[in-house]
């Protein structure tokens, strides 16, 4: 997008290239800038008729190019869907494309919105194309593009299945767009796509257009983090960064944020020193260097939540009177249809306050309307610092001039994990607004036990490859079974990126087997001999070996559980001898030691005046008892007289210790290891000149054997992988009934209740299918079976058990039976050897079933906060819609005639009211 003056040879060549393409300078015509060389790449190869992927730093324009294939499909008369991983960005995207074409060209599809559906062009979320892949939608007919934004969401470990599954679904004459992050493997991914899409140009561009500075704030001190190039060619370490942390490091001791600290929201404990800058510290530091607007990413809600508070409390202002005004306007403009009688709970006037100041917080927490008004005030500049976790980073057109980032640890849903370099790039590329910024500034907050090296490694590495999640599922298996056939389905499968991966990792191994077969071959003929077979004559020397090591462990463990044995038989006045070490010799025992549930370890008085406790590791076999002495009844064994005047009765008892005797080895009497003997002397090798000879060799063979067996176990494991999963799921499936197997033939159909799974596109998808099956929720009024089904929605964030309350009556006994049917369903995956499914978790029954039953939201938030689920507004929202979306499935797949489907058609009527009606676009 750069401005230069061009030669009239230049000029020529674009001409004839435009003139060559007339659809993309019909494009360029309504841009106001000019391509960059990658764009233009990707737009050429798009209107050539190949598919593309384009893999590019964040804010380096991809869009473009889905925005180029929007064009070529109104001009062209067929269908673009322009798909995103997360709805915020659907939302975002739908506005944009509004705003280009008109409302009337262009349609959202997202779990919980439907707006304009049969338009040519529509933005949805990948989830709701791979649903219509399945169902075999009338809404694909002329579908000539699909925009794949963030695609390298396929990754993703809980939702990036879905992402191949539309890949490989796809018909062959819908031309992908694949819009990616910069990954090291590009080339890996586009030479997949290419086997299973056909034609595709892979476009890379590794240049960011606005320059990123890296920085350290370490010590009320901002520092660059590189000082040029080392000798290596690759970025030094500032030396005086170095320096200066060192000394920092000598004073504060580093801090864990974990489990066992005291304080959960990320503050050091005291004793350690060290106090780490205040958020209106930091934010007043960016205000007068000039780098605002800023992202600050804290990755926990209640930290973003409370970095707003805090600046709001010191006073902090960075808005005009002129910018509060415009602040105001959007906010009524965005919030108009929110209930007044919910503004309250919602925390709307502390909310706008921050806002009028120019801070606010954004993370998933937050109510759609809030969320949407803090993204439009950022985009516009009225927001000058934003408090988020890391889903601000995920394709949201969010940018700004510097990004901090608080600390290089976020959880991921299971545990405190670091970030890794793709993620540290993903995050610090929302630094530097193209077109706005001369440079971008990412700042990371110093701490103790942070070192600037693994700072600047995150910030320098280039290798991110992208790595398939994808697994074949409950839903997935039925739809392929039904749609292909078992057989055409396992092809299929064989097809994924996942499987691509596997098996381009089995050729080294391959590779390495070859070879160590070779050398296994030379080994053999290294350790011929003539006067036998040497393989077997090695295979007895191995068994003799073995039998003998085995029976050193078992006389081990005999002696040591004898010598514990002995040690508890101990009593007060015993003299024993102590066989080595420094206190052999005679002892009396003065306090055996007993422990209830540990081994015992007696206080003992050697004849050297030691006091002290033995155990059974000063005993290689089981104690002797010598003989007894009178003991006083009270001993002090910490008065050197008294140590000394025991001693000298010891000695006076005339005992002797026993001279230790070589007791015989299990090994002269095992029958076992005496036939191998004989076997092994009786072997014809036995005698041959160059035994030992060969005998090393022999060893180096069997050594290289097990390893090349082991390796190819390895290759055995990931060669059809995918597909042998497949057939375990099927074979559950089959016992189940959702399969049945052909009379005729190796084939399966579909059952009816197979087809009613195949409707069902949930983590939970055959544990609900089967509490339809069973019947376990036909009772249910429409405030209960809303409760019910929560639990297979519904996850909470904390980890560890919790006592839920539930609603009375039919409820609970619902829970109690979907909850038996879920451990039915694990017992049996675990038979196969499958993932199991999901426990169900009711923590949000009692919420969910308050709000459809009327009450009003500062009740159910109360009434959910008592019950200890905490949930924030927006995170209600955002689980009841996911509930409304469950049972709009469960309507649909059952019939509204059904019971249950009547009741899910009016739970959805009762749940879709206040602030969850409320429209996101």
């Amino acid at each position: 997008m750069s401005s230069t003056s061009r030669s009239p040879a230049d000029s020529y060549a674009d001409f004839r290239r435009r003139a060559s393409r007339p659809k993309l300078a019909d494009f360029l015509g309504v841009l106001s800038f000019e391509l960059d060389p990658f764009q233009q790449r990707a737009c050429e190869a798009l209107e050539d008729g190949h598919g593309v992927l384009v893999c590019a730093p964040t804010g380096a324009g991809k869009t473009v190019v889905g925005e180029f294939a929007v064009h070529l499909a109104l001009s062209e008369g067929s269908k673009c869907f322009y798909t995103t991983p997360i709805k915020a960005l659907s939302n975002q995207k739908y506005a944009d494309l509004v705003a280009r074409y008109g409302a009337g060209k262009v349609g959202l599809l997202t779990g919980d919105t439907s707006v304009n559906g049969d338009a040519p062009i529509v933005v949805m979320t990948t989830e709701v194309l791979r649903n219509m892949l399945y169902a075999g939608s009338s809404t694909l007919t002329g579908l000539a593009y699909v925009v794949m934004d963030e695609i390298h969401y396929l990754a993703d470990r809980f939702r990036g299945p879905v992402w191949e599954e539309v890949i490989l679904h796809l018909p062959e004459s819908v031309r992908l767009v694949g819009l990616s992050a910069t990954v090291s493997n590009a080339e890996e991914f586009g030479e997949w796509l290419v086997e299973v899409r056909g034609d595709t140009t892979v476009v890379v561009d590794e240049h960011r257009p606005v320059p990123l500075w890296q920085h350290m704030l370490a010590g009320g001190r901002m520092m660059d983090l590189f000082a040029g190039d080392g000798p290596d060619g690759h970025n030094r370490i500032n030396p005086q960064l170095l320096r200066h942390t060192d000394d920092l490091s000598r004073f504060h001791v580093p801090w864990s944020r974990g489990r066992n600290n005291k304080d959960q929201r990320g503050r050091p404990p005291r004793g350690s020193g060290f106090k780490p800058p205040s958020r209106v510290d930091i934010v007043q530091r960016l205000d007068g260097a000039g780098l605002l607007p800023a992202i600050d990413f804290v990755f926990s809600r209640a930290g973003c939540d409370a970095a707003v508070t805090q600046c709001v409390r010191a006073g902090l202002r960075l808005n005009s009177a002129d910018e509060v005004e415009q602040i105001r306007e959007v906010i009524e403009e965005k919030t108009k249809d929110l209930p007044q009688g919910d503004l309250m709970v919602l925390g709307y006037w502390e909310w706008r306050e921050a806002l009028e100041r120019g801070i606010a917080s954004h993370h998933a927490g937050l109510l759609p309307a809030f969320k949407e008004t803090v993204e439009e005030l950022f985009v516009r500049g009225l927001v000058k610092v934003v408090f988020a976790t890391e889903t601000l980073a995920l394709g949201i057109n969010m940018p700004a001039r510097t990004v901090v980032l608080e600390k290089l640890v976020k959880y991921n849903g299971e545990a405190h994990v670091d970030l890794t370099p793709g993620e540290y790039t993903q995050l610090t590329g929302r630094a530097g607004r193209r077109g706005i910024d001369v440079e971008g500034h990412a700042v990371v907050v110093w701490q103790p036990g942070v070192d600037p090296k693994a700072v600047g490694g995150l910030a320098s590495t280039r290798t991110y490859p992208l790595r398939s999640s994808f697994r074949p599922g409950y839903n997935m298996a039925v739809n392929l079974v039904h749609q292909l056939g078992a057989a055409a389905a396992r092809d299929l499968l064989e097809q994924s990126f996942a499987q691509f991966q596997a098996d381009r990792s089995v050729v080294g191994l391959a590779r390495r087997i070859e070879r160590n077969r070779e050398a296994l071959q030379g080994y053999a003929e290294a350790m011929t001999c003539h006067l036998g077979d040497f393989t077997e004559y090695a295979s007895l020397r191995r068994r003799v070996a073995e039998r003998e090591k085995a029976l050193v462990r078992q006389n081990t463990s005999a002696k040591r559980a004898e010598a514990a044995a002995s040690l508890e038989r101990l009593r007060k006045g015993d003299v024993i001898a102590v066989p080595s070490g420094r206190r052999s010799g005679l002892a009396v025992v003065i306090d055996p030691g007993l422990e209830p549930l540990g081994e015992a370890r007696p206080f003992v008085v050697t004849e050297d005046r030691w006091a002290g406790r033995l155990s059974s590791a000063d005993f290689p076999v089981a104690v002797e008892v010598l003989g007894k002495m009178r003991l006083p009844r009270q001993v002090d064994t910490r008065s050197p007289k008294s140590r000394r005047d025991l001693a000298a009765s010891l000695r006076a008892t005339g005992i002797v210790a026993p001279a230790t005797r070589r007791r015989r080895s299990n090994a002269d009497d095992d029958a076992e290891l005496a036939t191998l003997r004989r076997a092994l002397r009786a072997h014809p090798c036995h005698a041959c000149e160059k035994r030992e000879e060969h005998a090393r060799w022999g060893e180096r063979y069997h050594r290289l054997l097990a390893e090349t067996e082991q390796v190819e176990r390895k290759v055995a494991a990931t060669t059809h992988s995918l597909a042998r999963e497949f057939d375990r799921i099927r074979g559950l499936l089959r016992e189940r009934g959702y399969l049945h197997a052909e009379e005729s033939g190796p084939g399966e159909e579909v059952t009816a209740h197979g087809k009613r799974l195949a409707r069902l596109y949930s983590e939970s998808d055959l544990l609900a299918a089967e509490c339809l099956r069973h019947g376990v929720w036909r009772d249910l009024d429409p405030a209960e079976l809303a409760a019910v089904v929560s639990a297979l929605v519904y996850e909470a964030r904390r980890d560890g058990p919790l006592e839920t309350r539930l609603p009375p009556g039919k409820v609970s006994d619902a829970l109690t039976a979907t909850a038996r049917l879920w451990a039915e369903l694990e017992d049996d995956e675990r038979r196969h050897r499958l993932d199991r499914t999901r426990q169900p978790d009711p923590g949000f029954a009692w919420a969910v079933y308050r709000w459809a039953r009327g009450e009003s939201l500062e009740k159910v938030l109360s009434a959910a906060e008592e019950n200890g689920a905490e949930l924030g507004a927006g995170d209600f929202v955002r689980w009841c819609r996911q509930v409304i979306d469950f049972l709009d499935q469960i309507r649909d797949v059952v019939g509204g005639g059904d019971p249950v489907g009547a009741a899910a058609r009016k739970a959805v009527d009762a749940l879709r009211r206040g602030v969850v009606a409320m429209a996101t676009v």
